[in-house]
């Protein structure tokens, strides 16, 4: 009786509550754990399952290393996580906005002509003159005042983008072309791939038998490879990576929504996903993401010229002169914004007339003085009206978005990834026994903290 009063018991194991207790939370842990070593996304969130594309989009030949020099992320944490919904139902909203927005009575009127320089190279007292676009009958400058040099065929299938267009570009073979992750089964019929390189770049390229230039048109995996005779453009390549970052609005003028990828970045989540996301589902005109390390663009500037990032010094202290002058102020919580400082890696952009007000205007800051975006953002994002519409979401985010490479070369001994020094540290190299009198004194000393009588 006894023993079989012993066989109908509960086993011991289910007779205290709070073992059982103990085991599902353990049995959670390891769940949640094992999902967090599977899916490394802490930052992003799916509402629903999603299945991308498994199949690779392109065999590289093993000598092209397009996966070489990852650089590592070490955030364990995330405080601004992102929610992505449901791949068809931002499939089926992207569409919609695309289909239903057309060409606004109040779209950007652009400048023609022809001048010597690409971009027009207007005084900085006639550039300052278009950031308070009155009307809509006034012709902004925006480049293009001379032919853009890509073929025929190229140029018709960039027009013929409609819908959302993923930019990237390499000049002077400075990077590898790498494939986007994560792809969902309608993303390639609906997004196009457009990547911007010179003849160095293709002639790489062809080294590594990744094209034949053989053909008269090339591609490599989703992206579709345009050739641009940079001969006809600037001599500093840099600069010629600028035109497609910048003016993407015009080189894809029937395209509504666009996102920039350096091209030292994978992207790692669908673009509909990401547009959605960060740009639809915020209401903003652009997204992008903060600066690591700066708040304050004049921080940038004494890191551009300590790190040699850019190499001409003095007109480093002529373009931040010129913005103190023209109004340029540090960051504070009374702006509208986080930061003045972006990681202008990965835009995210509704084309629009303040987007592509916005895109003009610093086009024509860069043409004026060099390619360092970073350093006239803030100038124009804050003087110009109508007022950019702006998502500066965690660097969190941008490291769970994109996988960031090192570039291919290291050119004239530029600094690399090393350490970050404060703007106090640095800051004789921009401005050498002439802070006291230079017209970023009181921007300098608000910057540090100083009272200034």
């Amino acid at each position: 009786m006894v023993m079989g009063k012993a066989k109908l018991s509960k086993p011991l194991i289910f007779q205290s509550k709070l073992l059982c207790i103990s085991l599902l939370y353990l049995i959670t842990t390891l769940f949640v754990a094992l999902y967090t070593s599977i899916y490394p996304t802490k930052c992003l969130f799916r509402s629903s399952p999603f299945d991308p594309i498994q199949t690779p989009f392109f065999s590289y030949p093993s000598s092209y290393g397009e996966h070489k020099y990852v650089i590592p992320t070490h955030r364990s944490s995330c405080s601004s996580p992102i929610y992505f919904s449901d791949y068809w139902m931002v499939l089926k909203e992207i569409l919609q906005l695309c289909q239903n927005s057309s060409v606004s009575s109040h779209a950007l009127r652009y400048m023609k002509g022809n001048r010597k320089n690409f971009g027009g190279n207007f005084s900085t007292q006639k550039r300052i003159s278009y950031f308070d676009l009155l009307n809509d009958s006034v012709e902004v400058p925006c480049g293009f005042f001379k032919r853009f040099p890509v073929s025929d065929s190229d140029r018709m299938a960039m027009e013929s983008c409609h819908g959302v267009v993923v930019v990237s570009a390499i000049f002077n073979d400075h990077d590898k072309i790498r494939q986007p992750k994560s792809l969902g089964s309608k993303t390639l019929d609906n997004v196009c791939f457009f990547m911007f390189v010179d003849d160095i770049t293709l002639k790489g390229l062809d080294h590594h038998e990744v094209i034949s230039r053989n053909s008269h048109e090339y591609s490599v995996g989703v992206w579709r490879i345009i050739e641009v005779s940079s001969k006809d453009l600037y001599d500093n390549p840099a600069m010629n990576g600028v035109i497609p970052k910048y003016l993407v609005h015009r080189l894809f003028p029937n395209s509504k929504f666009s996102i920039w990828v350096d091209a030292k970045l994978q992207l790692m989540v669908d673009p509909l996903i990401l547009i959605h996301a960060l740009v639809v589902s915020e209401k903003v005109d652009m997204a992008i993401s903060k600066h690591p390390f700066f708040t304050h663009t004049m921080e940038e500037a004494l890191a551009t010229a300590r790190w040699k990032k850019w190499k001409d010094v003095d007109g480093l202290r002529n373009q931040m002169e010129t913005y103190c002058e023209n109004g340029l102020q540090p960051w504070t919580p009374k702006k509208p914004y986080p930061s003045d400082v972006p990681d202008s890696a990965l835009i995210l952009r509704k084309h629009g007339l303040n987007n592509n007000l916005f895109s003009c205007l610093v086009f024509n800051e860069l043409e004026a003085f060099n390619p360092r975006d970073q350093l006239p953002f803030a100038y124009v994002r804050d003087r110009m009206k109508p007022k950019l519409k702006l998502n500066m979401f965690e660097v969190e985010v941008f490291e769970q978005v994109a996988l960031e490479y090192r570039h291919s070369l290291k050119k004239d001994g530029a600094a690399g990834a090393g350490g970050i020094p404060s703007s106090k540290r640095v800051s004789n190299d921009l401005y050498i026994n002439s802070s006291c009198c230079s017209k970023c004194h009181d921007y300098l000393l608000e910057m540090w903290g100083e009272s200034h009588n």
